[in-house]
């Protein structure tokens, strides 16, 4: 039953990635109305006549996103069985199709209700905490074999307390980002890293789309900046335990590549890889974090006791 589970585990945290993509893919190409207004069939059939690639794309999302909301539903039942006796295993199975369920409604939501860009850049951000509550049960159900050291790990408050708000920051962030592309703000600002780099305190001739690429854009620096400070810290810190060390490395460099896709999405006029490149680092960073929130809860538990 455990390498039925590690299997199924891997499957869904990869199907998660897919879905997550796949959610950035129908924005960015704004395929979200490909299958009308229609919700789950397509055109209301199974198999419409006219064929477009808006349709290919937001039917094969709503595919993927089904059979993903079965492969996680019955990891979420077999590991609340099999591990119930786990102590963050129920809380992660319930999370994990609880948010993913809910990020199929908004999608329906949307399709039939046209909902608001404010109401619908909620949907990637409830896609990622499925994501990540897949993604943090993977490990565990790897961990029963010892692979990993961390309930030797014991994290100072200080530090924990840290990491909890650096990663409720990034979920604001993560908001932010997926405002810009519901308002359509990607290409409002022709320059990088101020939106006019002839004009940079140009303030008073902003659009609303641009105070939302530019508020994006700060929210980003100053997430960038925090984490590299806190890996570097927590890398000195905790040099002796792999998991914090290696871990806040990849941690720094994912949040540098996130940076990265980000600017090169202006440079390269909103290409479509790049920007789903953005999507899927930021996706990696975030489950990361989540990690830390998992190692920072159990040293606390560990503390108490």
């Amino acid at each position: 039953m455990i390498r039925i589970l590690k299997w199924l585990s891997v499957v869904a945290s990869l199907g998660m990635v897919f879905v997550l993509i796949g959610g950035a893919l129908v924005t960015k190409t704004g395929s979200g109305l490909g299958c009308g207004e229609s919700w789950p069939l397509c055109e209301g059939q199974f198999l419409p006549k006219n064929i477009t690639p808006e349709l290919v794309i937001e039917l094969s999302h709503r595919l993927v996103s089904a059979t993903m909301g079965v492969v996680v539903l019955a990891l979420s039942i077999l590991s609340w069985i099999v591990f119930g006796h786990v102590r963050e295993v129920k809380f992660l199975s319930f999370m994990s199709s609880f948010f993913l369920i809910l990020q199929a409604l908004i999608g329906a939501a949307a399709v039939m209700w046209n909902q608001s860009d404010i109401v619908m850049a909620t949907h990637f951000g409830i896609s990622l905490i499925s994501f990540a509550a897949v993604f943090l049960l993977m490990l565990i159900i790897f961990e029963i074999d010892k692979k990993f050291d961390a309930p030797s790990l014991i994290i100072h408050k200080k530090h924990r307390v840290e990491i909890y708000a650096i990663t409720i920051y990034t979920m604001a962030v993560v908001y932010t980002g997926a405002l810009v592309r519901h308002v359509e703000a990607n290409l409002v600002c022709g320059g990088w890293p101020f939106c006019n780099n002839n004009a940079p305190l140009a303030f008073s001739n902003y659009s609303v789309e641009q105070w939302i690429q530019m508020g994006h854009r700060l929210a980003a620096a100053l997430l960038f900046v925090w984490t590299i400070i806190l890996a570097i810290r927590l890398v000195r810190h905790y040099r002796d335990h792999h998991i914090m060390y290696w871990g806040w490395i990849v941690t720094a460099s994912l949040i540098a590549l996130q940076v990265f896709f980000g600017a090169m999405i202006i440079f390269t006029m909103l290409n479509l890889g790049i920007a789903l490149m953005h999507a899927l680092i930021i996706s990696l960073y975030f489950a990361m974090l989540t990690y830390f929130v998992l190692l920072s809860s159990r040293s606390a538990h560990y503390e108490k006791g």
